[in-house]
């Protein structure tokens, strides 16, 4: 009989290298570094704010004489005076101007732009998302290619320097904005709530009204918010708009003209520190709007993306 072959025997396995784990203290020292770079551009963007509306503010309470003086100096009297000046020379008449056409402007943004943005995010038809890219559309157009039509037009509808006509423009112009980001919002809201809705006999419009819109209170007051500031500051739309059409037309500048006509009236005899009065009271209302709903704009901003 033959030999039984033998096996060849395995080679012993040797181990493998494995890369040790990082140390706890090396992470911690990274995180560290994070930190401390994170934290200090927030604080240098902080500065880069806070500075620039410390200065304006404390402006209004020097004299012309320390502004030229000493543009960076403190003031030696802190006179209250100079905002009733600044009130009394016309920016009083703006700031109401401005607040009679936002008090309509901003609640008819926000209710067409919400109507729009549910229909287009919550049922299916035809073309619904080519209405949809077309209010995206707008977004991305500039504002000063549309001016010289955008004048006739308001011009044929005998609406220029009124109320109304400015209004339906800050409409139009905010209404792409506003679609777009309610539409991304009530896309997140549970389709459960509204099947129940439906099913229970509700319509279309009290579903809308009671049940999704509620829902939607943080991506209403943020975009709310947004508009609100954004039609505060705009300069460009009523400079062309809200021009005296003749010598009887009333002037209804808003905060925006007012503070370029307050500086312009003032030729040689300059008033500094009502100019810089008035732009203060022209920045303080939106301050306090900002930063009494920051917390719900913040979590407007960060619901779409959690749920």
């Amino acid at each position: 009989m033959s030999a039984p072959i033998k096996e060849p025997e395995a080679a012993p396995v040797r181990p493998s290298k494995v890369a040790a784990p990082p140390r706890p203290g090396d992470r911690r020292g990274e995180g560290v570094v994070l930190n401390v770079f994170s934290h200090g551009f927030l604080a240098l963007w902080a500065l880069l704010i806070v500075l620039p509306l410390l200065w304006l503010v404390l402006s209004s309470f020097k004299t012309d004489a320390q502004i030229g003086g000493s543009a960076f100096g403190w003031p030696q009297h802190w006179d209250l005076d100079v905002f009733s000046r600044a009130w009394e020379k016309g920016i009083g008449d703006y700031f109401l101007n401005t607040v009679i056409v936002l008090a309509f402007s901003v609640p008819l943004t926000m209710l067409l732009g919400s109507m729009a943005a549910y229909v287009l995010a919550r049922y299916e038809f035809w073309g619904n998302r080519l209405l949809y890219y077309f209010f995206v559309a707008g977004a991305m157009f500039p504002v000063f290619l549309a001016l010289v039509p955008l004048f006739f037009m308001v011009k044929r509808l005998d609406m220029l320097n009124t109320y109304q006509g400015l209004i339906l423009v800050y409409v139009a112009y905010s209404m792409p904005f506003t679609v777009f980001f309610m539409h991304a919002f009530f896309r997140t809201l549970p389709t459960a709530v509204f099947e129940a809705s439906i099913l229970d006999g509700a319509s279309h419009t009290r579903t809308f009204f009671q049940v999704m819109l509620p829902m939607a209170k943080p991506g209403l007051i943020s975009v709310g918010i947004f508009n609100t500031l954004g039609q505060w500051n705009q300069f460009i739309l009523p400079t062309v708009l809200m021009q005296p059409q003749s010598g009887d037309d009333p002037e209804r500048y808003v905060l925006t003209q007012g503070l370029i006509q307050l500086q312009q009236q003032q030729g040689y005899a300059s008033d500094l520190p009502a100019l810089f009065a008035g732009v203060t009271i022209a920045m303080v209302p939106m301050l306090v709007v900002y930063l009494s709903f920051q917390r719900q704009v913040q979590a407007g901003l960060t619901s779409a993306t959690l749920k």
